[in-house]
């Protein structure tokens, strides 16, 4: 590890030259400021998931264990939510839509949850749908096992692919030697299962016996960002490092992303975790950021709103606490850019169907970019 790695972030940040990189640009302020920014939803102390209504309403999960419904200017609080269990990093996380949601009402969660064996909570994943200011018809579809009283990498973000795969991450829950690297053990992991929890044929493990048969790529750390490419179609993520080491990965069917047999992180103290950043049979980030920018929440423009920004990604930063633009060629990011920069920690971004960026901002709420 360079001992750039570890200086205190700074205006410019250049990019590390490793085979993880392939720009030497740093990161930059805009030169002209193409929006303005909307505060529509207040007063969320944590906004963790968004989900956008046909009619153009906006559901939000509040990582305390609250679900809030935005409709004509109001916000309401929804009841009958999942038994949520909050601790540390865990609580109400992500939501997300049904692609035939307007056929069959469904709507998708991520939580912490404390049900089945052991003291603590774990990662599950449900639906329900949304009746008046309630939901009802509520199905655990998956829990994440053991149960752990830690409270740290929980995950978790949903995103559905064109085929109507519903995928979801779990973190490594903070027991890195045993989760990541075991397909027998949940957490550290991108999942893969049918709308109705049932689990694809074709998942790469669902013949492996002993094998957690959800599982779709495994070495991961705490992935808090999932996107599908508008144009290709692949699904990217991006993950939490340690001190270093955020990544930005495309998923693929049973590969291996390394965690923590390889690396560009240290641990927080300041000593190796390993000396690997790369090895034979595990994949290699799109992208890493050293010094950490915490990233949470992702997106792809694809919205003439934003002309300029046309297949660019979007990530939140929490760690910086700005909105982050990079620019995608080729699979490569090419450029960087600080946007909202210090408006607060930046815990969700998405585009909504009316072509709009939103972005959640712990403590404040959630604010519309508005294009000049």
């Amino acid at each position: 590890m360079k001992k750039s790695a570890i200086l205190p972030y700074l205006f410019v940040v250049m990019l590390n030259t490793s085979c993880a990189q392939n720009s030497d640009k740093g990161i930059n302020l805009p030169e002209s400021i193409d929006f303005t920014t909307h505060l529509l939803i207040k007063d969320i102390q944590n906004p963790w998931g968004m989900a956008f209504l046909p009619n153009g309403e906006i559901l939000v999960t509040e990582k305390s264990g609250k679900l809030f419904h935005y409709k004509d200017g109001n916000t309401t609080q929804i009841s009958n939510i999942p038994d949520v269990y909050v601790r540390g990093q865990g609580g109400f996380m992500d939501i997300e839509l049904h692609p035939n949601f307007r056929e069959n009402g469904w709507i998708y969660f991520s939580y912490a949850s404390s049900e089945g064996n052991g003291k603590g909570g774990n990662t599950a994943i449900s639906r329900a749908k949304l009746s008046g200011n309630q939901l009802k018809d509520h199905q655990l579809l998956y829990k994440a096992e053991p149960n752990t009283t830690k409270g740290q990498h929980f995950g978790s973000r949903l995103e559905f692919d064109r085929e109507g795969y519903l995928y979801f991450s779990v973190g490594d829950r903070g027991n890195r030697d045993v989760n990541p690297q075991s397909i027998r053990r949940d957490g550290g992991k991108i999942y893969r299962i049918h709308d109705d929890g049932s689990i694809p044929k074709d998942n790469p493990f669902a013949d492996k016996s002993g094998a957690k048969t959800a599982i779709y790529s495994y070495g991961h750390r705490n992935p808090q960002g999932l996107t599908l490419h508008p144009n290709t179609g692949k699904l990217w993520e991006h993950e939490h490092g340690p001190r270093g080491g955020d990544e930005i990965n495309l998923v693929q069917k049973g590969k291996n992303y390394g965690w923590p047999v390889i690396t560009y992180g240290i641990n927080y103290s300041g000593t190796k975790i390993t000396d690997e950043t790369s090895k034979p049979g595990m994949e290699q980030p799109v992208y890493q950021w050293t010094p950490s920018i915490g990233p949470s929440g992702m997106t792809f423009v694809s919205s003439e709103q934003y002309p300029k920004w046309r297949g660019n990604l979007l990530v939140g930063s929490l760690a910086f606490q700005y909105l982050e633009r990079l620019v995608i060629e080729n699979d490569k990011v090419v450029y960087r850019e600080k946007l909202l920069d210090g408006m607060g920690r930046v815990r969700n971004v998405r585009q909504a169907p009316d072509g709009f960026i939103y972005v959640g901002i712990e403590g404040k709420g959630i604010y519309r970019l508005d294009p000049k």
